[in-house]
């Protein structure tokens, strides 16, 4: 633990969110600050849009999702951040990407009129057309708890069948189960983490933040611990989980 990890602000990055927000996954960076000052550290979210408004320090990445109409703009922008990116997944920058925002850092994204978006080439696979779009309550089986949000698709996702978040228990996450396995959701690469979930899945599965969090405050040489703060919104969010679940003709926890 030294003296300037403790004095300077817990920073949270959110790219792009004046395109990468479509479901509210722009509060995913929020949840984490907030997680991080019940946790008892200042911290911050600072929005970027440019290579010109990064911070000098970056502890968490976040990047949510968007319309197909802001792909273009949302790749060409992430573009002038990919050594930025790289030098973050390659250091242990937790990193949670969701829905188009995921897609643009994989290999590509192929759109239903035959067209091909290149990605940033920084996570294993693609993404793909589906016949009908996905739009549905999911749960999630992972090591880092069960996971419920909200899933909202128009293509599947190939290529990351090694290194999944988790095993779908109802929905559809990457696309359907294959011959040889079961329908998983997601992509992991080491603190990279990928998801199709909305809601933000980080106010909805604490748990997940948590795990995010732990790992980004012991890169700085600090030990995480859930704050007192978080035991009744964490209450709240296991209530919905529950009533979820419960619906869908699941157990609760």
């Amino acid at each position: 633990m030294t003296a300037t990890s403790i004095e300077r602000p817990f920073t949270v990055v959110s790219l792009l969110p004046h395109l990468l927000d479509t479901n509210g996954d722009a509060g995913n960076a929020r949840v984490l600050a907030q997680r991080a000052r019940w946790a008892g550290r200042a911290a911050q979210v600072v929005d970027v849009s440019t290579r010109a408004d990064l911070p000098e320090h970056v502890d968490a990445v976040s990047i949510g999702s968007g319309t197909d109409a802001a792909l273009l703009p949302a790749r060409d922008a992430l573009r002038t951040l990919v050594e930025e990116l790289r030098i973050w997944s390659n250091s242990g920058v937790p990193i949670l990407a969701v829905g188009t925002g995921w897609e643009l850092l994989s290999w590509g994204i192929d759109l239903a009129d035959g067209a091909v978006i290149e990605g940033l080439g920084l996570v294993a696979g693609h993404a793909v057309p589906r016949v009908s779009r996905a739009t549905d309550d999911i749960i999630v089986s992972s090591k880092y708890g069960r996971l419920i949000g909200f899933e909202n698709h128009a293509r599947d996702y190939v290529g990351a069948e090694a290194s999944p978040l988790g095993r779908v228990v109802y929905g559809t996450g990457n696309g359907d189960a294959p011959a040889s396995g079961p329908q998983i959701e997601g992509l992991t690469m080491g603190e990279v983490f990928c998801t199709h979930l909305h809601g933000p899945v980080l106010a909805r599965n604490p748990g997940l933040a948590d795990y995010l969090l732990e790992a980004a405050f012991r890169r700085s040489g600090l030990s995480y611990s859930r704050g007192a703060m978080a035991t009744s919104v964490d209450d709240t969010a296991q209530t919905v989980r529950n009533q979820v679940a419960v619906r869908l003709g699941q157990s609760a926890e």
